[in-house]
């Protein structure tokens, strides 16, 4: 991981989730006129509209899991928490890959998420068990879309506020859920003006720091309109190799109004020193 000091800190190098075996059969589950009677007149609105669902629905629990294939090895990240739409606050445990050796067993990042801001315990070392490290999300090239090694849910969903163009594949499942599956592009540029005031500016970093602003997604939602499964796919310069690396990040939404209570660290309990490389 890269070096950070204080609240603008530093960079967690993320990962994502392999293709989802869904896409394969995406539209085979009604065909003829019933499927075209089921097609929603505009998926670019409809997507549009998908964040203003969640915030609806208010709490939910949420799966998250990145990958990235670099030097031969494809590493993934995964987490588990909860989320509060409404004032866009989550928390997530986020389970780090053991080494390429397979020697060394990282402890759960606890992380918290909400506007603006990234708040992480266990987190580089040399940093007090009891502390927190604070990142402006804002002060990331990539927004933190990747850099906690999983997508806010929320910015996920936002991203689909910039979305250029979608069409829509068909009726599927999701965790025994029926979905309506939507495949598209998004620009993140298109997606920080249509923001939240919360998210706005993160995603601008996004948008000027990825290799592209453009990113494809697919998406999967259910007849409310509520995001159940949105996976991403992002591209950034790694200023360690050369070429741009590709990363899959995956958010799986279930549970909608489970019970959410996010407390943010007081300033006491946030660390301001030197984070050492991992």
């Amino acid at each position: 991981m890269a070096e950070q000091h204080g609240r603008a800190g530093g960079t967690v190098v993320a990962a994502g989730l392999a293709a989802c075996a869904c896409l394969l059969a995406s539209g085979c589950t009604s065909s003829g006129a019933a499927a075209d009677d089921a097609r929603p007149a505009d998926p670019v609105g409809t997507l549009h509209r998908a964040a203003e669902a969640l915030v609806d629905a208010g709490t939910s629990k949420a799966r998250t899991s990145m990958e990235m294939a670099t030097g031969g090895t494809r590493v993934t990240i995964r987490g588990e928490g909860v989320y509060d739409f409404t004032h866009q606050r989550g928390r997530l445990k986020v389970l780090l890959p053991q080494d390429p050796a397979g020697q060394t067993e990282h402890r759960p990042i606890t992380e918290l998420l909400a506007p603006g801001a990234l708040y992480m315990k266990n987190r580089g070392a040399g940093v007090p068990a009891d502390k927190w490290v604070r990142v402006d999300t804002a002060t990331l090239s990539d927004g933190n879309l990747v850099t906690g090694g999983a997508t806010d849910p929320y910015a996920a969903a936002e991203v689909l506020r910039g979305t250029r163009s979608a069409k829509y594949v068909g009726r599927t499942e999701v965790a025994g859920t029926e979905v309506h599956h939507y495949r598209g592009t998004a620009d993140l540029t298109r997606a920080a003006r249509a923001a939240s005031p919360g998210g706005r500016a993160s995603l601008a970093a996004a948008a000027k720091g990825f290799a592209t602003a453009e990113v494809p997604f697919d998406v999967y939602l259910d007849d409310e309109g509520r995001i159940r499964k949105v996976r991403h796919r992002f591209s950034f310069v790694n200023g360690r190799q050369e070429g741009t690396v590709a990363v899959a990040s995956t958010t799986l939404l279930y549970d909608f109004g489970a019970p959410v209570d996010v407390a943010l660290p007081p300033e006491d309990d946030i660390y301001a020193g030197r984070i050492a490389e991992e």
